[in-house]
């Protein structure tokens, strides 16, 4: 299970980076084709927004995994040392309850924009919103598991 894991989260990291490397490519060569040849790729502006909404938010979701978001714990490390188990385990409950939301509401929007199409790309509306369901049930899984056993999937690149 955990090699699937494993895998799982690598093949998040190798999207994301060949996301990152379609985005720039297309955002340079529309750069170039603007100013070079008074022409341009008309598809280029909106597949590179959807290119950057999806890094968004399986970026928020492998950053989360690897416990690298910003977390200010000085009051709580420094007033309250035994509190802190409690008070993490609370935050992942908060963590839990907001990544809820936003799977549901991104899943609301998905169904109800499926059939919008793009005039420019060709592609449904919805693979925007799809970025929000993906990266709400991983953050969602995250967080129940670390409700539990909060140093999970923190350095599996290590084992």
């Amino acid at each position: 299970m955990t090699k699937i894991i494993k895998w799982m989260w690598q093949f998040i990291d190798v999207f994301i980076s060949v996301v990152l490397a379609a985005m720039i490519v297309l955002v340079f060569t529309n750069v170039v084709m603007r100013y070079g040849f008074s022409s341009g790729i008309r598809s280029s502006v909106e597949l590179s927004r959807l290119c950057l909404v999806w890094i968004v938010f399986l970026g928020a979701a492998v950053v989360l995994r690897r416990g690298e978001h910003l977390a200010i714990a000085e009051f709580s490390e420094r007033f309250f040392p035994s509190a802190v188990p409690i008070l993490n385990r609370l935050i992942w409950v908060v963590i839990l309850i907001s990544s809820s939301m936003l799977f549901i509401g991104a899943m609301n929007q998905t169904i109800s924009n499926w059939n919008n199409i793009s005039p420019l790309t060709g592609l449904s509306m919805a693979l925007f919103a799809l970025a929000g369901v993906f990266s709400g049930l991983l953050i969602a899984m995250i967080s129940l598991v670390r409700i539990f056993n909060p140093s999970w999937l923190m350095d599996m690149e290590d084992q």
